[in-house]
């Protein structure tokens, strides 16, 4: 076996771990914030962010730290379908890292809603720049969603050209990755839609879980994906 084609397995599996990682940073850290800010007025909001401050920086860490492990994956994906075409690997290689540094960047935004809630103020104070702070996390959160949908769309497509990976699951990664970007635009045009448009990203779980334990255990076939070529 060439050193390339090693490389490329080892990096496989480096990509199928971040995958399933990634899915609980993410998860983990929305679901937490979820749990822990409830559903009540601005004043329960902010005293159950005050009982669970740590666990709340905690949450947001872990978001943070998505943002950071999805420039892992993104090179290791890179690295595993650079030999089909380099070209498109390059450019979904920059979508994705687009995705993580804006992503990274703007988790400011989050310490500013941390700072309202706890900074003592009432309602009425809070209101303004707690809509300002939202409208800010919304749009931040649909450009880097169409960023990560180029990306992704096009990892997909180069997985589902070498065959490096069944077929099937290349093109429902191709199919789930398009709907995001759908779900994307729509959040920017429609935003009053956005509880009903989130089940969008089922398909994308899917397809993200089931690739990532398929690198991490069977890896890729690369002798099939020469032969493709």
């Amino acid at each position: 076996m060439q050193d390339v084609e090693r490389t490329q397995i080892k990096y496989a599996r480096v990509a199928g771990f971040v995958y399933l990682l990634l899915i609980v940073l993410f998860m983990g850290g929305t679901f937490s914030i979820s749990h822990m800010v409830g559903n009540g007025d601005f004043a329960s909001r902010s005293a159950n962010i005050l009982a669970s401050m740590h666990g709340y920086r905690g949450a947001l860490v872990l978001q943070e730290l998505g943002s950071i492990f999805t420039v892992l994956l993104a090179y290791a994906l890179y690295v595993v379908v650079r030999p089909v075409n380099k070209h498109l690997a390059q450019m979904a290689l920059c979508w994705r890292l687009g995705e993580a540094f804006v992503g990274t960047a703007l988790s400011w935004v989050s310490y500013m809603q941390l700072g309202v809630y706890t900074a003592g103020l009432d309602a009425a104070q809070a209101k303004p720049l707690l809509t300002i702070a939202h409208t800010i996390d919304a749009a931040s959160f649909s450009i880097t969603t169409l960023m990560f949908s180029f990306g992704s769309t096009i990892f997909f497509y180069l997985f589902f050209k070498s065959a490096y990976i069944p077929k099937v699951l290349a093109a429902f990664g191709v199919f789930a990755s398009v709907v995001i970007a759908g779900l994307s635009l729509s959040d920017l045009v429609l935003p009053e839609y956005a509880g009903f448009i989130q089940a969008g990203w089922l398909p994308i779980f899917a397809a993200e879980i089931i690739t990532g334990f398929w690198l991490l255990f069977r890896g890729v076939r690369v002798q099939v994906g020469v032969g493709g070529r």
